[in-house]
């Protein structure tokens, strides 16, 4: 099953999604996923890896971590699928970050790794915008790189955890405006997701609705105002989003 969130009516509504990514209500009403008004299909804590794909910290000139490089992100950042993300003005350079994002689905804390995949309830498509300019050292300081209103779009959906037969062997890809971009496989975390679950289960609690976004492979470009960024995850989702610049984010405010 498919599971996600739409603003309908003025009110948060949880809906169904079908093979062709509509939204389905309750009483049977569809929504072509183009007039849905898509909001994030979750709301907790957000768990990012940073360099968790070896080629991509070589791709920045890092070396792969030795245990998991870990940061919080704030609800501010988050955004549904076919949204706005605006780069700020007077940058060089910000790049989109495809990722597959494991999601909780039962309160976890101290779990072994070996029954860690019975506490994900499903997964989701991530976008971790960064600001390349702001990228300064090994840790990643994300206040500026990481944590802008908008950057982190988030979807479509949930799909159950039982649908995806193998989480740690799926193709990644983005596109730009149409143009292949960006491709990897999870097969190349460098730590896997029953890994990161037990870790981060011995230093807090996770809830339902917790995301672990799991990194992103090499392949990193620049998207400038007027773009269509597509984000997909092998048998998981496909998630679109629109840069804008900073004054039409202002205005839209």
């Amino acid at each position: 099953m498919k599971r996600a969130r739409i603003l309908f009516n003025g009110q948060v509504t949880a809906v169904t999604v079908n093979n062709n990514n509509d939204a389905l209500l309750a009483d049977g009403t569809i929504i072509a996923e183009a007039d849905a008004n898509w909001l994030p299909p979750c709301d907790g804590k957000m768990f990012v890896l940073g360099l968790n794909y070896a080629d991509h910290a070589a791709e920045l000139a890092f070396k792969a971590p030795e245990e998991p490089l870990v940061f919080l992100k704030g609800p501010n950042t988050l955004l549904g699928h076919r949204k706005n993300t605006y780069r700020p003005d007077n940058i060089d350079y910000m790049h989109y970050e495809c990722e597959l994002v494991a999601v909780i689905g039962k309160t976890a804390k101290n779990v072994s790794r070996a029954d860690a995949m019975d506490y994900i309830g499903g997964y989701t498509v991530g976008n971790d915008y960064a600001i390349r300019d702001y990228l300064e050292n090994y840790y990643r300081p994300n206040l500026r790189v990481k944590s802008r209103d908008t950057c982190t779009p988030l979807g479509p959906y949930i799909i159950d955890a039982a649908e995806v037969a193998d989480p740690h062997n799926l193709a990644l890809r983005t596109y730009i405006n149409g143009e292949l971009k960006q491709e990897g496989s999870t097969k190349d975390m460098v730590f896997n997701i029953p890994f990161l679950v037990e870790y981060l289960s011995t230093i807090m609690t996770l809830e339902p609705g917790d995301m672990i976004f799991t990194g992103t492979p090499e392949g990193l470009a620049d998207v400038q105002p007027g773009d269509e960024i597509v984000t997909e995850v092998e048998g998981v989702g496909r998630l679109v989003n629109y840069i804008i610049n900073e004054s039409q984010y202002l205005q839209s405010l």
